[in-house]
């Protein structure tokens, strides 16, 4: 068998370290799907190494997306004005 060095799977187990993840906080239920009970209050864990530790509370679905994947929610940059086309003679432009 062609086992991988430990050093490898050290670098591996140590890039997830700090992941979260969102477990709603319904009775009498296993982990399911993060659109199932949306309106369900949610429990953040993060992931240290070697097993997943409290690390917040989310009320909704909506609040545990703006804590899990912040990029997703930050404005977009200031987006310029388009440039009007300048004369050249590139070969989509029609002849004058």
């Amino acid at each position: 068998m062609d086992d991988e060095p430990l050093s490898d799977w050290a670098e591996r187990r140590d890039a997830k370290i700090g992941r979260l993840r969102a477990v709603p906080l319904v009775p009498g239920e296993s982990l399911k799907g993060s659109h199932l009970n949306p309106e369900a209050p949610r429990a953040i864990q993060r992931w240290n190494g070697y097993t997943w530790e409290p690390y917040g509370f989310a009320s909704d679905l909506a609040e545990t997306r703006r804590i899990l994947y912040p990029e997703a929610f930050t404005p977009p940059a200031a987006v310029s004005a388009p440039q009007p086309l300048r004369s050249g003679t590139g070969r989509h432009r029609k002849p004058r």
